[in-house]
């Protein structure tokens, strides 16, 4: 790590509640003061300001904090000795993120963690039950805080305000009501088309086409031209009009003056990640903004749309084995299905679909294309299902899966336990904080919880990391076999042994005037 061992990277974090900014492009006041107080802190006792590392607008629970992950970058490196930071809420108040990193990585880095509010020094003995009491203040509080947005977010939605962070496409938020939506005339002239079109027969794909030949922006794109920053996650490829785009605003009551919401839902503070809402806690508020289409030009849409579902979903419909599977060699998009009239089935790249100038195009027929993945999985599944590997493996399958048994239990029994502790040292803290409980008695009291508490996390640690090697080692041994022995007698594959064995395909195109075609299969084992 060098022979200095003061080299401090300083780091500041201002979340969006406390964001106090004049223009989007500056640093907050509250950054400047963290800044300026913990530049005082470091030269008084004259470390080295290594760098300054600020997030700007972004929770304490945040791991994607493009400063703070620089920081632990420089910090695993040997870059910097020590972290300076104003409180160590500033730094994480996710207590996991404590144990993991102030507690944990950071003496294996060799690297001091200091904040300066509340007096956090790794270098001080008996230091560390503060810290992890001022984690727990901070979990709680995020907590609490998570439960009244939730509860502020619901009573908004039922109100009929909007919450999203952009408008849908066809409106605009209100400058005087940012919770208000108004009509974006250039974008609801494209809504107003698209009903239109599809009112008078034509499909969803065909509409798509005719957008992107004229060169209108999709959502995406319109949304980034008129500089509001939008990202689509689920589109591959360029962004384009497709299937799927014009099908949502078809189904959306949005453009009849209606708002539904709360579809997803988070699955925890702690996380961005979302996941469905169920149909029955949707909620819906009408009449909240002014509609770009009128009633009678919806309902003949959902009458066209309901006609088509009929015409388009026959029960009898083939299974798409390869559904999701298949990707564009050129330009990394989807490749979709398509059925000629002569009952010819093969996939083709979907932007080349919908406009051809932004990919040439790569295509392969159903028949080749479950040729080539049938020989390819045969030899595959002729190792995983081979006799002799079985019977040699059948005892040891039986003494791990009781083993894992073993281990399971033991990581409930460990996370159940410390469920308990950390109410137990919960309601230890409001005694204090009450006056119920001595300090001499709290503190022996409370660093008794948090060895309990440590001996159990490590416990579900390493037992977990055990029942990780056992599904490796697992890996093609029981779903793997099993499927591999079912295809072996039937000779066919099917949609479910897709999924189970690969991850994608990429298809590049065949060379001019030949049968050939290159594929990639990237397999899940």
């Amino acid at each position: 790590m060098g022979t200095s061992r003061n080299r401090v990277g300083i780091y500041c974090r201002l979340s969006q509640e406390d964001r106090n900014k004049s223009r989007t492009d500056d640093d907050s006041e509250s950054i400047k003061n963290q800044k300026l107080m913990l530049t005082e802190y470091a030269v008084s006792r004259e470390w080295e300001i290594y760098s300054i590392y600020s997030d700007d607008d972004y929770t304490g629970t945040d791991h994607s904090r493009p400063e703070f992950n620089r920081l632990l970058k420089d910090a695993e490196n040997g870059m910097i000795d020590i972290i300076l930071c104003k409180s160590q809420s500033r730094f994480t108040r996710d207590m996991e993120d404590v144990e993991h990193y102030i507690h944990g990585l950071f003496p294996q880095w060799g690297v001091r963690f200091v904040s300066v509010v509340d007096n956090a020094d790794t270098d001080i003995r008996g230091n560390k039950k503060s810290r992890q009491i001022n984690a727990m203040v901070n979990e709680w509080y995020l907590e609490d805080m998570s439960e009244s947005i939730k509860a502020v977010l619901t009573s908004h939605r039922k109100n009929g305000k909007f919450i999203g962070a952009f408008a849908p496409y066809g409106y605009q938020k209100d400058p005087a009501d940012r919770s208000h939506l108004i009509p974006d005339e250039p974008a609801a002239s494209v809504v107003r088309r698209i009903f239109s079109l599809y009112i008078q027969g034509f499909g969803k794909g065909t509409i798509a086409k005719m957008l992107n030949e004229e060169d209108i922006p999709c959502p995406s794109r319109y949304k980034n031209e008129n500089g509001l920053g939008y990202k689509n996650q689920h589109c591959k490829g360029s962004p384009l009009w497709r299937y799927y785009s014009i099908s949502s605003i078809i189904g959306n009551e949005v453009y009849i003056g209606n708002l539904v919401q709360n579809k997803s839902h988070s699955v925890s503070y702690k996380t961005k990640k979302k996941k469905p809402t169920g149909r029955s806690e949707w909620i819906r508020a009408e009449h909240t903004h002014e509609p770009v289409i009128d009633i009678k030009t919806w309902e003949l849409a959902q009458t066209e749309a309901r006609k088509r579902g009929r015409q388009e979903s026959p029960a009898a419909a083939p299974v798409n084995i390869f559904s999701g599977k298949l990707v564009c060699g050129i330009c990394g998009g989807s490749l979709g299905r398509h059925k000629s009239s002569r009952n010819v089935v093969d996939y083709r790249c979907n932007t080349h679909r919908y406009d051809s100038t932004k990919c040439p195009g790569t295509r392969i027929t159903h028949r080749l294309l479950y040729g080539m993945i049938l020989d390819s999985f045969t030899r595959h599944a002729a190792l995983l299902a081979d006799p002799d590997e079985i019977a040699a493996n059948i005892g040891s399958n039986n003494d791990a899966e009781q083993y894992a048994e073993r281990l399971r239990s033991a990581v409930a029994e460990a996370g159940a336990k410390e469920k308990q502790i950390l109410e137990a040292q919960k309601s230890l803290l409001l005694s204090k904080v009450r006056g119920e409980l001595s300090e001499e008695n709290f503190r022996v009291l409370y660093v008794s919880f948090s060895d309990d508490l440590e001996r159990c996390r490590r416990t579900t640690e390493n037992r977990t990391a055990e029942l990780e090697k056992l599904r490796d080692r697992k890996c093609g041994t029981d779903l793997h076999r099993q499927a591999a022995e079912r295809y072996l007698g039937s000779g066919q594959l099917d949609k479910a042994i897709i999924n189970l064995f690969i991850d994608r395909i990429t298809v590049m195109p065949s060379e001019p005037y030949s049968r050939k075609a290159h594929l990639s299969v990237y397999w899940k084992f």
